[in-house]
């Protein structure tokens, strides 16, 4: 088949880009693919973090791919349309996640879809941070698509609030294996400066309030000493919040923040050092954290929203706090480190996950699914 990919690909960073890099390239194993980026993703007065664009000292593997679609120019949008109508693939694949981008990448479906099949990877249908307006975006965007992949059972049902006649499959998140390997725990806790007699917990990713720091951090002032926590992500917004809750903590020197992107060199320093990773999720679909624990074998501790516990709980591969406090966010921890035989299952549990959710699996179910549009 002839592949087109309209979406994020460096020199943008973060985890779409990644995702999108590893479906590419496993793609491209079979088949014909071409990569369609954006000339400009987002104005920078909407992007709340430091840089859209991997730096010098990244090692992001860079794509090749042919940069068009200026989301805040709307002639960017048929110049991009004609572009790819001329490439005249096959399939066209393009990955939504927030409805900003309902608009732009609508309009260029819209009108693939009289020359292809058109799928959409829907991260979110229905945004972590909702506005007035997500609704009638991406109902606009989802007309341009034959059929959709969604990560996550809790995003299916979310895109047939919707669009209740959509064809759609579900196909879980696969594990990034870009990181490089595990090292040696005492290694890594040397490295971050570090207790090794300690238990040592991990919050990674980008810092936004849906993802509940702010539980956590209070959860962590309830628990006993012989705990660290590791904070490393580059904070959209202000951590100001957050560090006016570590001021008033009794175990505030047990907390290692480093507020940054996280190189992916240094992404495999965090997961080594980690005996348990935390996500105290407000709201969620699927997370791309958990796939990274994932590679890292990492057991993870999440709360009971949107796809968290089908994708890990049901899974065993973690426990599930069945309340978005600190209080049952703490209990889950003294759980989980009460008896070693439950993390011995967790790491046994995220194995058989490591070889089932393999990007050869997930291109070979995508291939599958558009085959049947």
């Amino acid at each position: 088949m002839k592949i087109a990919i309209l979406s994020c690909f460096y020199p943008y960073r973060g985890g779409i880009s990644q995702f999108n890099a590893c479906l590419y390239n496993e793609l491209s194993k079979n088949h014909v693919v071409k990569a369609f980026n954006f000339k400009r993703q987002y104005p920078e007065f909407l992007f709340p973090g430091k840089t859209q664009f991997v730096t010098d000292d990244d090692e992001a593997v860079p794509v090749e791919s042919v940069s068009l679609l200026d989301t805040a120019n709307p002639f960017s949008y048929h110049s991009t349309y004609k572009a790819i109508r001329k490439w005249n693939p096959d399939v066209l694949i393009v990955r939504y996640w927030m409805s900003y981008f309902g608009p732009s990448l609508g309009y260029v479906t819209r009108r693939m879809r009289k020359h292809c099949k058109v799928v959409s990877i829907l991260d979110n249908v229905i945004p972590h941070e909702p506005r007035f307006f997500d609704t009638p975006l991406t109902r606009y965007f989802l007309k341009g698509s034959s059929g959709c992949v969604t990560l996550c059972e809790a995003v299916s049902k979310d895109l047939l609030q919707i669009r209740p006649d959509a064809r759609y499959t579900v196909i879980q998140h696969p594990l990034y294996s870009h990181f490089g390997n595990r090292t040696e725990k005492g290694d890594a806790l040397k490295k971050l400066g570090l207790d090794p007699e300690k238990k040592t917990l991990l919050f990674f990713g980008l810092i936004r309030d849906y993802k509940g720091l702010d539980i956590l951090l209070e959860a962590f002032g309830l628990l006993p000493e012989g705990y660290q926590l590791i904070i490393a992500g580059e904070p959209y917004g202000s951590f100001d919040k957050y560090q006016n809750i570590i001021d008033t903590l009794p175990g505030k020197d047990n907390i290692r923040t480093v507020l940054k992107y996280i190189k992916d060199s240094e992404v495999s320093t965090y997961f080594s050092a980690a005996d348990l990773a935390v996500l105290p999720y407000r709201s969620a679909t699927q997370s791309g954290i958990s796939s990274v624990s994932y590679h890292f074998e990492v057991p993870m501790i999440v709360t009971d929203v949107g796809g968290l516990k089908e994708t890990i709980g049901d899974r065993g591969t973690g426990l599930v706090s069945p309340e978005r406090t600190p209080e049952a966010i703490c209990k889950e921890i003294l759980r989980y480190f009460s008896n070693p035989d439950i993390r011995n299952c967790c790491i046994k549990n995220i194995r058989i996950e490591k070889e089932r959710l393999s990007w050869k699996s997930f291109a070979a179910s995508l291939t599958d699914f558009i085959e049947t549009l």
